[in-house]
């Protein structure tokens, strides 16, 4: 009995260095990925050629760190690009970058609730995309449905997979408090908090064009103003001036709807 058992754990243990290994290895860019990511990403479509090329490579690198499962469906190499797409935008502006939080991520079909059920109608399923704690720890969920439509329409300044990667950049210092640490520098601090919190009100009060969603706390409201700056930068810059210079200097991107560009 004894020997079962210890087969078994070896089996599981080459089972996971043996995906680790995979993982790491970097896959070269399909090229026919460069058509789907003109026709589904119009980020990816306003960069120069030069630049396409290092987002390309981005994606790569990132597909190699993380694992992606679907629940209930085949995956598509849509779905992966969408994903990928997702985390590297919010990250671009810097040289390198790895999500060093994420181990996997989940994509269901459709929405869901907070206890992962999905399928059947009612509001208690209109979940798109969380950030896991406890047993979810490392890992994100995403619903397929919410990841397209942020990418296929461009005008509502939202997008659920960039939504929930920037609620990861914020996770990085262990506190999802609105405050990204990894990305403001110390001096901007106390000015990017004054300002969370004169949107929020406003927000709140509806005065604001910002989501109402982005109102429900400081968290909620960095990742809302980031779908926003990466959406439609342009109608953000004329609306929101100074969110706008605060999310520049976040991201390290100055970011107009034809042109995005490292700061």
């Amino acid at each position: 009995m004894s020997y079962v058992i210890l087969l078994s754990v070896i089996l599981l243990l080459v089972v996971h260095f043996y995906r680790k290994a995979q993982r790491q290895k970097v896959q070269p860019f399909p090229k026919h990925w460069h058509s789907l990511l003109l026709d589904n990403v119009l980020y990816y479509r306003n960069l120069s050629k030069e630049r396409q090329v290092a987002f390309q490579q981005r994606m790569m690198q990132f597909l190699s760190e993380v694992y992606i499962d679907g629940v209930q469906l085949e995956l598509q190499e849509l779905d992966k690009i969408l994903i990928a797409a997702s985390a590297v935008i919010p990250v671009f502006g810097f040289k390198e970058w790895h999500y060093t939080n994420l181990s996997g991520i989940l994509l269901y079909p459709d929405n869901f609730n907070e206890d992962m059920q999905f399928g059947s109608k009612g509001n208690s399923r209109n979940i798109g995309g969380i950030v896991g704690n406890g047993r979810f720890q490392k890992q994100m969920i995403l619903s397929k449905k919410a990841l397209y439509h942020g990418f296929k329409n461009t005008t509502d300044k939202s997008n659920t997979g960039i939504h929930e990667f920037v609620h990861l950049i914020d996770k990085l210092d262990e506190r999802t408090d609105g405050v990204p640490e990894r990305l403001l520098e110390h001096q901007y601090a106390i000015p990017w908090l004054n300002l969370i919190h004169k949107e929020i009100e406003a927000i709140n009060d509806n005065h604001s064009d910002i989501r109402k969603y982005g109102g429900t706390n400081q968290a909620e409201f960095f990742a809302v103003a980031s779908e926003y700056f990466f959406e439609r930068p342009d109608l953000l810059k004329k609306k929101h001036p100074e969110l706008y210079k605060m999310l520049v200097k976040c991201f390290n991107q100055r970011l107009t709807n034809t042109n995005p560009i490292k700061n």
